[in-house]
């Protein structure tokens, strides 16, 4: 910064304030200062900067699954907020998997990271408590921490499936199946109860056969549907539990010569554009994302309520024609 200074004609005080971006520095005095700061190649030394600062301007996001377009949506999000605060994001996979989730959350804060947005896949988060302890701002996103009280940004996923069945009931179908991922999961288990709340609300039964929970491999969601669609009383309609068993259920309806109405949960790439086109309940990704990353910054910035928020986004309905196939009997 000497060299800088000297070059430039500046005092250190200026050099700092314009490396800062703070006020108080005319243009052609910026102008200059970087003008030195390009002819030296100087580079601000972040380690001395977290020394005296305590922060890192850096954040840690753990997601289920990098591949899945609903998290790139979410992480893009995070990035965005992230950036306009002048910090780095760094990201992982726990690919669903609760000590993958653990070593990466713990590898971030090693790394020092000032907050975590975490999509958790695990049912207990005590561990992180001795990093909250010590300041690390923790925002849980998609589904709830276990066992800690910490602030956290959902989906109504209850409520999205409840609009989904009852679409489908207002098309006159009244054998409707639900085909949803593993029961401990967060979101699975309340969108089974927003199934099971609308087939209730509209006085219609659950069959044990008409609803399926566990891993969404299409094997597994091929057989779960082949029961659902046999029998003495087979499903007309179909409300898939996320876009990987919509996408299962595609592939497996379109080769059927009487239609089945589908509504999936989640809305994925070229939905709109297959034959008929997908009707789904869409979540709002980049709001969650959004969402969760700006309530980390509030506590990064100084929201010191002992109290944790819980925000909760609507999910909307978006009608494209598989959803209104009306009963074939």
């Amino acid at each position: 910064m000497k060299d800088v200074a000297a070059r430039a004609g500046v005092g250190l005080k200026t050099v700092s304030r314009v490396v800062n971006e703070e006020p108080g520095v005319t243009p052609d005095t910026v102008a200059r200062v970087q003008s030195a700061i390009d002819a030296l190649g100087f580079r601000r030394n972040d380690s001395a900067r977290l020394l005296r600062t305590r922060r890192t301007a850096s954040v840690g996001l753990v997601l289920e699954d990098l591949a899945d377009p609903f998290y790139g949506a979410l992480s893009r999000a995070v990035e965005d907020v992230a950036r306009a605060h002048g910090a780095l994001l760094f990201t992982g996979s726990s690919i669903e998997n609760p000590r993958r989730e653990q070593e990466l959350v713990l590898a971030f804060c090693a790394r020092r990271v000032d907050g975590l947005v975490v999509v958790p896949a695990s049912d207990d988060h005590r561990y992180l408590t001795p990093e909250i302890d010590a300041g690390v701002a923790t925002v849980f996103v998609d589904r709830p921490a276990g066992r800690i009280d910490a602030d956290v940004v959902l989906t109504d996923n209850a409520g999205g499936t409840r609009t989904g069945v009852a679409h489908l009931i207002a098309h006159g179908h009244r054998r409707i199946g639900f085909i949803g991922d593993q029961p401990g999961i967060h979101t699975a288990a309340e969108r089974l109860r927003g199934y099971r709340e609308a087939m209730a609300d509209a006085g219609l039964p659950v069959r044990p056969d008409w609803y399926a929970m566990g891993p969404t491999t299409p094997e597994r969601v091929r057989a779960a549907l082949a029961t659902m669609l046999t029998g003495p009383e087979p499903v007309t309609a179909l409300l898939a539990g996320n876009n990987r068993v919509t996408v299962t259920a595609v592939r497996v309806l379109s080769g059927r010569p009487r239609p089945v109405a589908l509504v999936g949960f989640d809305d994925f790439e070229l939905a709109d554009l297959l034959d008929p086109p997908v009707t789904v309940v869409a979540q709002d990704a980049p709001g969650l994302g959004r969402s969760a990353a700006q309530l980390l910054f509030r506590r990064l910035d100084g929201a010191t309520s002992q109290e944790t928020s819980r925000v909760e986004l609507p999910a909307r309905l978006i009608a494209r024609g598989s959803g209104e196939i009306p009963p074939a009997d």
